[in-house]
């Protein structure tokens, strides 16, 4: 389980391709301090497996459904990527609940900077809007951040400078993907209330 707060901005350095998979190595000193083979780490949201590791870099597979489902098949060397390893047990749960199961992909329609912010406004699939409300949690490129607008096909975010400076969202540009992840518990609760409706029919 991650939390969705990046520890670092880290970087592709080789992008192998094997058929129906890629394997990547990426650089990030923070993350592969202490990392073995089979560790996760999150890249761009992503739960990925620790293959190799060398220095400050690691190497991780992506297999086909991956690259279909989420944006890493864009990476490309020298790409930029947010990192972060898995929270520990006892751990303080600094942003929200995260998988690292990418739900799908939307892209950076808009950017309105402003003196201490900048709003930025994301395509939102519609087969996942309805998980999607204000003032409630996103994760986008493996940050948490807080929806501040809920619209039928996008939603906006509020970004502080940190944020702009230490992750990938203060590069993105409009027009490029960006990953997508969900609040677990929304998806939950509609299980939940869907199974208790269909009992309830019977």
């Amino acid at each position: 389980m991650f939390t969705g707060i990046v520890e670092e901005l880290g970087e592709v350095t080789a992008v192998e391709q094997l058929g129906d998979a890629s394997r990547f190595r990426l650089r990030g000193p923070v993350v592969t301090d202490g990392a073995k083979h089979g560790d996760s780490i999150a890249v761009n949201g992503v739960c990925l497996t620790v293959v190799e590791h060398e220095g400050d870099e690691f190497t991780a597979d992506v297999m086909a459904e991956t690259l279909d489902r989420s944006s890493l098949g864009a990476l490309a060397v020298g790409s930029r990527v947010n990192l972060e390893r898995p929270t520990a047990v006892g751990a303080r749960l600094g942003g929200h609940i995260v998988q690292g199961h990418v739900d799908g992909t939307g892209r950076v329609l808009e950017r309105k900077p402003s003196e201490n912010w900048e709003i930025v406004k994301v395509s939102l699939p519609a087969e996942l809007a309805r998980y999607v409300v204000e003032k409630g949690s996103i994760t986008v490129d493996g940050i948490s951040l807080t929806v501040v607008e809920a619209g039928p096909d996008f939603f906006t975010v509020s970004l502080i400078p940190t944020t702009l400076a230490l992750t990938t969202l203060g590069l993105k540009q409009p027009g490029d993907p960006v990953n997508l992840e969900v609040d677990i518990v929304a998806k939950y609760v509609e299980r939940l209330l869907t199974t208790t409706q269909q009992g309830a029919g019977r």
